[in-house]
């Protein structure tokens, strides 16, 4: 029985739920994804988050909100990049409660063979299949992926970067 609900969109939703299992199959997976480091697609989705939002300064519960994960498991992924020394916490010198996340020298190199990596053997291919897919169409495609979900998490405009204090190692961690 096909799905009639789905009309003309059933070849790509089930595409797009294939896609989405497999990559939940290995989501929180820690493999040595082209880099010297075990890392996961959560946690290197959270250095790509930092690396192109680093003028924004955001605290650690806005960028859970932004990745759309809770406070706590964005914190046990910061922790977990901290040891590794992929991560740096920090207190905005203003507000000491406020625990603001920057991206190491390491943390940097480590996306750099990440991307390098995953772009060949993963993207390069989706890409290239795209090149059929005229330019113009690009946010159409990009909106029907983004209207089903539930992104309510406001983008917070840039501010001045507040002075940093590193946050202080308890018992050794």
């Amino acid at each position: 029985m096909k799905l009639a609900w789905m009309g003309e969109y059933r070849d790509v939703v089930e595409k797009l739920i294939r896609y989405c299992n497999i990559y939940a199959a290995v989501y929180k997976k820690e493999a040595y994804r082209g880099t010297d480091v075990k890392i996961s697609y959560s946690q290197i989705q959270v250095v790509e988050y930092l690396l192109e939002n680093e003028e924004l300064h955001q605290n650690m519960a806005m960028i859970a909100g932004r990745l759309g994960i809770t406070r706590s498991a964005f914190t046990k992924l910061v922790n977990r990049l901290v040891e590794k020394g992929l991560l740096e916490k920090f207190h905005a010198s203003d507000n000491r409660r406020d625990v603001i996340v920057k991206v190491t020298a390491t943390g940097r190199q480590v996306y750099a063979d990440y991307s390098d990596f995953i772009y060949h053997e993963h993207f390069s291919k989706m890409f290239e299949a795209g090149q059929a897919i005229p330019r113009e169409s690009l946010p159409a495609i990009a909106a029907m992926l983004n209207a089903g979900l539930c992104d309510d998490a406001p983008q917070k405009p840039c501010k001045e970067a507040p002075k940093l204090i590193p946050v202080e190692k308890k018992n050794g961690r």
